[in-house]
């Protein structure tokens, strides 16, 4: 590894990623997400079982946002100037607090406690992935490798999506709320002992006389600007399934391993399309392939709220998953390669910072309008949203011509 893009330590490492300090990266980044993903399930499910409607819910997953809006661009400033190690150990000490406090909630029936919980791991998730993107980014020999550096690390949160709920339903239905928590636990100790595997790197000191620089002034750049927007839109998608699925799925008497299922399906699916990336990233043109996905996307959550029962819900999640999911490598990509690599920290904490914003404002008001309509409502709103954001596309299209 390097603190610079082009000197990657091992043979192959950005093209494969099979170095052992790429796969602890990954590694670490699964079990931090995965803890995050365990708890989010679990205390929705939980929330639900004790009688409280879709508009709590609708809170509870703010929640999971709201620290990572506040800590977002300070984590990118400290990947800039600390690396990986200090962001990723502050992290997994959030994750790790804030499963035991939702465990804590769950026992006593606290909800406040099980809030400061959710807000905890929301934030470990910040702090962790912006110096985990940042190191990954940093692999890549060459701008052609980033496409496949960040399909392997979007898989991480791609596979413990794609684990967590099942498993999370699974345990819940076997052995109740409080073992899903306990290993919600035991996730973040599992990351920090895989994050120790990955070398540590000096730090890179500013150039005599300069002064950091800050990362609002990233956003004088239109591509930039125009990536963000498409990607804000497509994760408020994202979050539009989360939150719709729990809601949907109870309301047809689903049972916590159906309704892990049909997540499952969606991060099955996104995991699918990242690993078909890495092989293929040479034949991929973003825009275009951004543009698609984003069309699918937008027929799909029309039409996910007629499917019919677990299998329905089942192979709708998966399409989505499999638009959805291509989006984040090319995103990533391109964001490395429009922003100086002493900045990339910045503009992965300003990305995150955009992303959150929605997420924090787009479950309050997915919960408000299923509660006053349908609960599907949220997905079409989401999809007249993606018809406007391939105006964006369409304009970064034009700009990288």
């Amino acid at each position: 590894m390097s603190e610079g893009p082009g000197t990657a330590s091992a043979p192959d490492a950005g093209y494969t990623g099979l170095s052992v300090g790429f796969v602890a990266v990954i590694a670490s980044l699964v079990a931090v997400h995965a803890c995050m993903a365990t708890t989010r399930v679990a205390a929705t499910l939980w929330v639900l079982h004790q009688g409280y409607g879709g508009g709590f819910v609708g809170v509870l997953l703010s929640l999971f946002a709201v620290a990572p809006l506040g800590l977002s661009m300070w984590a990118g400033r400290l990947a800039d100037r600390h690396g990986f190690h200090r962001p990723v150990g502050i992290g997994v000490t959030m994750a790790f607090a804030g499963a035991v406090l939702a465990l804590a909630a769950q026992w006593l029936g606290w909800l406040w406690l099980l809030a400061l919980g959710c807000l905890l791991c929301g934030g470990a998730v910040a702090v962790s992935a912006v110096a985990i993107q940042r190191e990954a980014g940093l692999m890549a020999r060459d701008p052609s490798q980033l496409k496949r550096v960040f399909s392997w690390v979007a898989l991480g949160p791609a596979l413990s999506n794609a684990l967590a709920p099942v498993i999370t339903g699974i345990v819940i239905d076997l052995a109740g709320f409080s073992a899903a928590l306990v290993l919600s636990t035991l996730l973040p100790l599992a990351a920090w002992a895989v994050a120790l595997r990955v070398p540590r790197q000096a730090p890179v000191p500013l150039a005599a006389g300069a002064k950091p620089r800050p990362a609002w002034d990233l956003l004088k750049d239109r591509g930039l600007r125009n990536l963000l927007i498409v990607n804000v839109a497509m994760s408020s998608c994202w979050d539009a399934h989360s939150f719709v699925v729990p809601v949907v799925g109870h309301a047809k008497g689903l049972s916590a391993s159906s309704i892990g299922l049909v997540l499952g399906s969606f991060a099955a699916a996104a995991t699918l399309v990242r690993l078909a990336i890495v092989r293929w990233a040479h034949h991929i043109d973003e825009v275009k392939a951004l543009r698609a996905a984003m069309a699918v996307a937008t027929l799909t959550l029309i039409v996910y709220a007629w499917l019919p029962g677990t299998l329905g819900l089942m192979a709708g999640s998966a399409v989505l998953g499999l638009a959805l999911g291509a989006v984040q490598p090319m995103v990533l990509a391109t964001m490395h390669q429009v922003t100086p690599p002493d900045r990339h920290g910045q503009a992965l904490g300003l990305r995150m910072l955009a992303s959150n914003g929605a997420t924090v404002a787009m479950p309050l008001g997915f919960g408000a309008l299923a509660a006053i309509s349908v609960a599907a409502a949220p997905l079409w709103l989401m999809a007249s949203v993606l018809v406007g954001a391939q105006f964006a596309a369409r304009q970064m299209g034009t700009s990288s011509r």
